[in-house]
C-alpha cells in the first residue's frame, strides 16, 4: 500500500500517530513518502523533515514487514520553481500545498493514498485503498462544511474533503490537475487553497461514503477519523480545533479513546526521538 504524507518538521506528532494507526489495522507492506521542503520568511523559519527524525518510526514500520520504508523527499527546488505566491501567507503554511507537487516527483507511484496528517485510521484501510480508481483523478468524501456552501448544481453536493484522497497519478499527469491547481495557487488567494483548486479543476472523481473520511464523529463504520476543524453552536457559535495528538483534550472534550493503545506507541516514539 503506497501512503503520501507533506509537512515540514511540525507534523511530526501527527505523522507518527497516523502511521501507527495504519499500522495497527493493515498487514500490508507500506510504502510511505513524505514530501518536505526547506523554507523561510521574513517571519518563521520552518525545518524540514528529514530521515534521521524518523528514524524509531522507520524502525517501527520494518519491525512489523522487513519490506516496508518511509521516504523523506526534499522537494524545495520543484516547489521554487513555482511558489504558490498569492498563498504564501495565508493561514495554512506553504507546506499545505506540497501535494500539488507530487507529479514531478518521478519515485511517486501511480496509485497513493494521501492523508493529512490529523487523520487516524481505525479500521483496515484496505477496503478503500481497492477501490478501482482507473478513470478517476481523485477518489474522496464531501467536505462536511463545504459541500453545504460551494456548490456549481445547486442540487448537487460535490465539493471534496481533501484531506483524504485516493490519486491516480497517471490520469493527474495526463490531465495536468496539479499544474493547473498550483497556477490557481500562485495566482488566486483562497481561504483553503489547495482544496479549492482541486475541487475547481478535477474533471474525473468517485465521491464514496463518508466512513472514508469521518469528519465530526466516528461510528463503528469508520475506517479513517479526520480531525478537521468543526464548528460548535452552544453556547456561542465557535470553531473547535482538537488534533489527535493533544491528548487530554481528545480525551475530556471530545470522549475519544479508540486509539488509545496508538497514543501509547506514539508517547514512547516520540520520547526515544527527543533523546
Amino acid at each position: 500500500m503506497n501512503l503520501l504524507y507533506c509537512g515540514d518538521r511540525n507534523i511530526l506528532d501527527g505523522l507518527i500517530i497516523s502511521i501507527l494507526s495504519i499500522l495497527k489495522n493493515a498487514n500490508e507492506e507500506l510504502n510511505i513518502f513524505v514530501l518536505t521542503m526547506r523554507y523561510q520568511d521574513e517571519k518563521k523559519k520552518y525545518k524540514p523533515l528529514t530521515s534521521k527524525v524518523v528514524k524509531e518510526l522507520d524502525t517501527k514500520i520494518k519491525s512489523k514487514n522487513k519490506k516496508s520504508f518511509i521516504k523523506i523527499i526534499d522537494i524545495t527546488k520543484e516547489v521554487n520553481e513555482y511558489l504558490p505566491t498569492a498563498n504564501i501567507d495565508t493561514f495554512f503554511t506553504p507546506y499545505c500545498m506540497l501535494r500539488l507537487y507530487a507529479d514531478k516527483v518521478p519515485c511517486i507511484p501511480s496509485k497513493i493514498l494521501y492523508l493529512d496528517t490529523d487523520v487516524v485510521c481505525l479500521k483496515d484501510p484496505l477496503e478503500f485503498y481497492n477501490i478501482d480508481n482507473t478513470n478517476y483523478e481523485l477518489v474522496g468524501v464531501l467536505d462536511y462544511y463545504g459541500s453545504h456552501v460551494y456548490k456549481k448544481n445547486i442540487m448537487k453536493k460535490e465539493y471534496m474533503n481533501s484531506g483524504v484522497l485516493l490519486l491516480n497519478m497517471d490520469l493527474i499527469k495526463e490531465t495536468k490537475l496539479f499544474e493547473k491547481c498550483r497556477k490557481m495557487c500562485r495566482n488566486v488567494k483562497r481561504l483553503l487553497p489547495d482544496q479549492a483548486a482541486l475541487n475547481k479543476y478535477v474533471k474525473q472523481k468517485l465521491i464514496v461514503s463518508r466512513k472514508y473520511n469521518e469528519q465530526k464523529q466516528e461510528s463503528e463504520e469508520t475506517i479513517f477519523r479526520h480531525f478537521s476543524t468543526t464548528f460548535k453552536f452552544w453556547p456561542r457559535i465557535h470553531k473547535q480545533t482538537i488534533k489527535p495528538w493533544q491528548i487530554e483534550e481528545l480525551h475530556n472534550i471530545l470522549n475519544v479513546h479508540a486509539f488509545d493503545d496508538v497514543l501509547e506507541e506514539y508517547k514512547i516514539i516520540t520520547e526515544r526521538i527527543k533523546k
